[in-house]
């Protein structure tokens, strides 16, 4: 395994991140010990960072893994769309207690779209920032799937870290090309931010051409790391070899490319249309029928309708 430092946070991270969605509730739904295996596997294999978020349940996969692995140096990143300094508050301490830890090692605010977004959550970054300053975070940021809010961060000194979506085809980039969002990550690196990019198989759009895929993420001079979604320890083998530039067999590419992954929204589905308002991609909409439909080719698999589902009739298989 290779590893990089985070831009100026001084965190040496493992060049594969292991995003923690894919095997949490809102998808895979592993049971407790078989996941906190999981990622202690991913730990022998050189992995030490990992992605989470408040909105995908999934605290109590690693805290198993930090009481397994307490001689380990891991570097934890969670999310939260808090908008108040109270939200933010309430959220960082849910963090700490549900990981028993006492610091959380990045935190971003969730899905910022543009400077406008960032402004409307500013007492929630500045609760983060004070945080900071008290020893309770390391590091604060923002995950993004659009070029404004990459921008927008960029040009405030007190974030660190942008979590951007971006692939080789550039899907889900929402308002522009891909070479801009390269070009705007490019510079952001260059003033000092540490970058880690998410969706570099385009939720499972990319699987036919993973290899490819993967190879451009890993190869993106600005990008400290990549975040990876995985659920099996052949998931994990495959993408190790991919941070590192090794070649990956043909039988163990055979192994995975025999699971696809879909959004499943059951036929009880009651229309309320909750799912719809929360996809950013704006992959789904309502049938003729009443009931939530879905664009695959617009859907990434992030799995965001099936927490925002009342009913919990959504999940990503």
């Amino acid at each position: 395994m290779e590893y990089s430092i985070l831009g100026r946070t001084g965190l040496r991270v493992s060049r594969l991140c292991f995003g923690v969605l894919t095997m949490g509730p809102l998808q895979a739904d592993l049971p407790l010990a078989e996941g906190a295996a999981l990622l202690k596997y991913a730990v022998e294999q050189g992995v030490n960072f990992f992605d989470t978020a408040e909105i995908y349940d999934s605290y109590h996969y690693l805290k198993q893994l930090l009481c397994c692995c307490p001689d380990k140096d891991l570097v934890i990143t969670t999310k939260s769309y808090s908008v108040t300094a109270e939200e933010m508050k309430a959220s960082l301490e849910k963090a700490r207690q549900e990981l028993d830890r006492d610091y959380i090692d990045i935190f971003l605010l969730h899905e910022q779209e543009s400077a406008l977004t960032i402004r409307g959550h500013r007492a929630a970054l500045d609760y983060l920032i004070e945080a900071k300053e008290k020893g309770l975070v390391r590091a604060v940021g923002i995950s993004t799937h659009r070029i404004a809010g990459a921008q927008a961060a960029s040009e405030l000194p007190e974030i660190d870290v942008i979590h951007p979506l971006f692939n080789i085809q550039g899907l889900g980039i929402q308002d522009g090309t891909r070479q801009e969002m390269e070009d705007v990550l490019t510079k952001a690196a260059a003033a000092g931010k540490g970058i880690y990019l998410m969706k570099a198989l385009g939720g499972g759009n990319l699987l036919p051409r993973a290899d490819e895929a993967l190879r451009f993420a890993f190869s993106r001079p600005f990008a400290s790391a990549v975040a990876v979604g995985m659920k099996t320890r052949q998931e994990i083998e495959i993408n190790v070899l991919a941070a590192s530039g090794l070649p990956v067999s043909d039988g163990l590419k055979k192994q995975v490319s025999r699971a696809k992954r879909q959004l499943h929204i059951d036929p009880w589905c009651e229309g309320c249309e909750e799912c719809i308002k929360h996809c950013p991609q704006g992959a789904l909409y309502l049938g003729q029928d009443g009931k939530t439909h879905v664009r695959e080719e617009d859907c990434l698999l992030c799995g965001y309708c099936a927490a925002a589902c009342p009913y919990f009739y959504i999940k990503v298989y």
